[in-house]
């Protein structure tokens, strides 16, 4: 098993998204687009280049719950211990919007999607980045999710700044959403 927490291809992802790049990576079930949530030049480009509304909102990955601290102000241990329990599938949160996140990664929404990921890629990633990662499926709008790199640069092909190696985990189906305050399934996994 490869250990890619220095891996020399992750940390050069890890620059690329330092400087507001994009960068394509594999996770639990599909390949996912990322930067820098804190980075509005780069969020516009990956909305642009799968075509979506700011307005829908989007995910953010991290490898530990610390990387999110400054989204959880205000929740009690035991939203907290739920966020942190490992699952058989991959299970996003939504947790209330303490106003912490850019308007550009909340979208209309009140809440805010966080995944603690178990991928090793992108685990490693957002390792390597210090700090959260935004997470949505590398596809233009309307068409599959792609499932390899190959698919990745034939949907996006030079729009994308880096293309990290690995491949997709066995989760047969995108993450669960899922409210943090209520359990309500908003999306099945």
């Amino acid at each position: 098993m490869i250990d890619w927490r220095n891996h020399p291809k992750i940390c050069r992802a890890a620059t690329v998204l330092q400087d507001e790049g994009v960068v394509a990576y594999p996770t639990e079930a599909v390949w996912g687009l990322g930067c820098d949530p804190w980075s509005e030049y780069a969020v516009q480009k990956i909305l642009r280049l799968k075509r979506r509304s700011e307005t829908k909102g989007l995910i953010l990955i991290a490898h530990h719950i610390d990387q999110f601290s400054p989204f959880l102000q205000g929740l009690d241990a035991q939203h907290l211990k739920a966020i942190q329990i490992q699952h058989d599938k991959p299970i996003t949160w939504l947790v209330p919007d303490n106003g912490t996140a850019p308007d550009w990664i909340v979208g209309e929404h009140e809440t805010l999607a966080l995944r603690i990921t178990q991928h090793p890629v992108a685990a490693a990633l957002c390792r390597q980045f210090s700090g959260p990662l935004v997470s949505t499926s590398a596809n233009p709008k309307s068409l599959p999710a792609a499932t390899t790199g190959l698919k990745v640069k034939s949907y996006f092909g030079s729009g994308i700044d880096y293309l990290a190696p690995g491949t997709v985990g066995q989760a047969p189906k995108a993450s669960e959403i899922r409210n943090l305050l209520t359990s309500e399934v908003i999306r099945p996994g």
